[in-house]
């Protein structure tokens, strides 16, 4: 029954995101979604509780990522399955946060919670999607503080009223009333504190952004042309370079400073068929694609995998005719007749665009293979691109979802964070919606306009202030010139400066909290049985020294 209700919480919780039901979701679910949670994880025994872990984190992602089965039929069980390990190891820890400190241990939860949200978007297994305080991504006013504490404070607001609730509700018999609000009371007051505060900061920041002058605007065309550009072959992709093109020379009237296509908009890798050309054809529409780059009056920003050559000793076309290349998924910046420069992706997505473990799990890799995931290599570098003194940067699809790298290329000096994504092929708007809803946070975390071009989804400008200004309609094809404001803040932000640096601080929290917690509990109980001792054979000591002797 328990995990019955814990599965259908899951489910609840999923629908505070853009799901099935709703493209947009239902975002003040998140402040109530994780009381369920944080009941069954004080209710239930140590037992049973590593199972309840399990339940939750696989029916709550495969709620909330069901449009992963449109990607792979792979995909849809291997997010879920990952989380539902990782909420295995969650749900005890948090067991042993009440169970160590029992009138506080909903703040050692809390704590416990945030810290592991913050884990989970770390090294190759690192996945943003599900942290709660996405959901907030609609409600401006609420998530301005992200500029100093990023997401992780916003996540602490959200889990510490909860996990009290949650721990009142799991007290065995009533729940306390006038004597739990005398006995936290000075909680509350804390709590009320720091929530107006973050409140009246982003009443403060808002009017702010929304009136501080300008240094410059610049106009910068985005080009949707709603189409996935992995599919099909040859025929397909010359078909969306049409369409790219003649939606960008309609853009074009429009006198735009820049124009920017979406992430491998034009698929044949021009550097490996200009370097070893091998069918006329791709060819001579590789050579069509620079000439209309190298051509248009102001610059082409478009993504484009880059072939090299992956071992120089050997020929480009090996004897089994497989190529000898190694890939990336990289952006091209065309400009005054040229080539002014390139970015690799740096962050790519687990198990779909980098397996770096084939030699640990051999059969995992060729599981991979066979089911036709396209692996790139990584990139290494935060690229700044500079046009006319403006400088920005491209972040790469998933790369929006992370908020160190955005901060990375401001730090680097961007002024501009363009993303360029293709979400096309989850044929869903909750799917792309969940992606723009994570990227909003990197905006306000720098101070810096975020430009969303996508093929499909969603295309629009985020402000620094997070507001999402002029969203194209998804799944169509489209273009618009969106004026980017340029220099509403000066210097970097402390969030810019120091990066998750609260998410660090809690995790780096936990391990303390957990050992002084659990020494705490030892000697509690040790108390508790000296105690108890005393109770039932105290009458048998006639002197107190009697006692100390025993």
């Amino acid at each position: 029954m328990e995990l019955a209700i814990l599965a259908s919480a899951a489910a609840f919780a999923a629908l505070a995101f853009p799901n099935p039901l709703s493209d947009t979701g239902w975002g003040f679910l998140v402040f109530f979604s994780l009381i369920p949670l944080f009941r069954v994880v004080d209710r239930a025994s140590w037992k049973t509780v590593w199972l309840h872990g399990l339940a939750y984190g696989f029916v709550f992602y495969l709620v909330y990522n069901y449009w992963l089965r449109t990607f792979h039929p792979l995909a849809i069980l291997i997010a879920p399955i990952l989380e539902s390990f990782q909420y295995m190891i969650l749900l005890p820890v948090l067991k042993a946060a009440n169970s160590f400190f029992k009138k506080r241990g909903y703040l050692v939860q809390s704590v416990f919670y945030v810290a592991y949200l913050y884990l989970t978007q770390q090294g190759f297994l690192g996945y943003p999607y599900g942290n709660p305080s996405a959901a907030l991504w609609n409600y401006p006013v609420l998530i301005q503080s992200v500029s100093i504490f990023g997401i992780w404070g916003i996540s602490l607001l959200l889990a510490v009223p909860q996990a009290f609730v949650a721990s009142r509700l799991a007290r065995r018999g009533r729940p306390c009333m006038r004597g739990c609000m005398r006995e936290y009371r000075v909680d509350g007051i804390v709590y009320l504190s720091v929530f107006v505060v973050n409140l009246a900061f982003g009443l403060v920041s808002l009017r702010y952004y929304d009136d501080a002058p300008v240094e410059r605007t610049v106009r910068i065309a985005t080009v949707q042309h709603s189409a996935d550009s992995w599919e099909g072959g040859y025929a397909t992709y010359e078909r969306n370079f049409e369409t790219l093109s003649s939606l960008s020379l309609e853009a074009m009237k429009e006198n735009p400073d820049m124009v920017v296509w979406s992430e491998t908009a034009f698929v044949p890798s021009v550097a490996w068929h200009k370097a070893y050309p091998s069918n006329w054809m791709t060819s001579r529409l590789c050579d069509r694609f620079v000439d209309f780059g190298m051509s248009l009056p102001v610059p082409l920003v478009t993504g484009n995998p880059e072939g090299l050559l992956k071992d120089e000793t050997l020929p480009a076309f090996l004897e089994d005719g497989s190529r000898n290349w190694k890939t990336y998924n990289t952006v091209i910046l065309f400009g005054g007749g040229d080539i002014l420069g390139t970015y690799r992706k740096q962050h790519l997505v687990p198990f779909t665009e980098h397996f770096p473990y084939g030699k640990q799990f051999p059969w995992l890799y060729e599981l991979l293979l066979a089911n036709d995931y396209k692996w790139w290599e990584e990139g290494a570098e935060a690229t700044v691109f500079s046009w006319d003194g403006v400088k920005f940067s491209t972040p790469i699809c998933f790369e929006d979802t992370f908020g160190y790298l955005s901060a990375d290329f401001v730090r680097s000096g961007a002024d501009v964070l363009m993303n360029l994504s293709n979400d096309s092929w989850s044929g869903s708007v909750a799917a792309q919606m969940q992606h723009m809803q994570l990227a909003v946070f990197r905006a306000v975390e720098n101070r810096r306009p975020l430009l969303r071009s996508t093929n499909s989804g969603m295309t629009c400008l985020v402000l620094p202030s997070g507001r999402v200004v002029g969203m194209l309609e998804p799944f169509v094809e489209a273009w618009r010139v969106y004026s980017v404001p340029i220099g509403q803040k000066d210097g970097l932000t402390f969030y810019t400066r120091h990066p998750d640096l609260l998410g660090r601080l809690l995790l780096a929290a936990t391990p303390a909290l957990f050992v002084f917690g659990a020494a705490r509990a030892v000697g509690r109980r040790r108390r508790e049985r000296i105690e108890a001792l005393y109770a039932r054979y105290g009458h048998l000591f006639e002197r107190l020294d009697d006692r100390y002797e025993c």
